[in-house]
């Protein structure tokens, strides 16, 4: 695996997968060209091929983000999303969750007597029981509150009773599973500006912090313009990308270069994926 690990490889995602050894990758974050929303230079995307790739090279306890959403044609949404999330289960992946990825500033939309899309989805696979999770903490919205009288509802598998009395309020929390983004107007985001829909690094960052740990190997098998790449380069994890166009390719390996070159960056695992220098 060595001539694969930390580059950016130009070629059918399938057949650079099938080159890989079984069990190698902890983690992948990718989002595939979905129900044709995105205009990807005419290439075919054989879903089936590379999620049965992507099952033989995960680890035990590794974890596969699948980022989509559908598009709506003769005014019914495709449901495509699901039906990919099934396949998944299918093959053998636990659907760990279903998470949102909610974007900020959603593009206008002209009105089709429905409401503005806002967002996708994040499938979170799992090749058998999590292994990594570094969960990321909130604040509390009443940290601290004294809560008379109220009582915990316990959420047992019979049926469900207030017994339990509350505590105070915690000062911190592990955070939902609806993420919320600005797209597209970070620095770090603008240079991918020539790919036609690059997820924001934040949330890359994000998943990488919570399902992988240090020197771990991070995978986009369809990674356009490199987010995926870049910011496992930039938290000290191992990745491969990969990529059948050319152009993107090229975008992809000078993001990467660009992290290469720069100040070493910690990220402490105690705490959400804040960025800081390393003295």
């Amino acid at each position: 695996m060595e001539k694969y690990i930390n580059k950016i490889i130009e070629g059918n995602c399938v057949e650079v997968m099938k080159k890989f050894q079984d069990d190698v990758i902890d983690l992948t974050v990718t989002s595939p060209p979905y129900d044709d929303l995105r205009n990807y230079k005419g290439y075919i995307f054989p879903f089936e091929d590379i999620v049965k790739e992507l099952f033989r090279i995960t680890k035990l306890g590794g974890v596969v983000v699948w980022v989509v959403a559908d598009a709506t044609i003769d005014a019914t949404e495709t449901g495509t999303s699901f039906k990919q999330a099934m396949y998944f289960k299918e093959i053998g992946f636990n659907l760990h969750d279903t998470m949102i990825f909610r974007k900020k500033n959603p593009i206008p939309q002209i009105y089709r007597k429905r409401y503005t899309n806002e967002f996708e989805y994040m499938f979170v696979f799992s090749k058998g029981v999590v292994k990594t999770h570094n969960p990321i903490l909130v604040d509390c919205m009443h940290a601290g509150l004294e809560l008379n009288g109220t009582t915990y509802k316990n959420y047992s598998k019979n049926e469900q009773t207030r017994e339990k009395l509350a505590k105070p309020v915690k000062d911190k929390k592990i955070k939902g599973n609806i993420w919320e983004y600005v797209v597209g107007k970070r620095q770090e985001d603008q240079e991918a500006k020539g790919h036609p829909a690059p997820f924001p690094c934040e949330l890359v960052r994000d998943h990488i912090f919570s399902w992988t740990n240090s020197g771990d190997v991070v995978l986009d098998p369809m990674c356009g313009s490199g987010t995926t790449p870049r910011v496992a380069c930039e938290m000290h994890r191992n990745y491969i990308g990969i990529d059948i166009s050319h152009e993107y390719c090229k975008i992809a390996r000078e993001r990467v270069r660009l992290i290469e070159i720069q100040p070493k960056l910690k990220f402490d695992k105690a705490q959400p994926p804040t960025l800081v220098l390393q003295h």
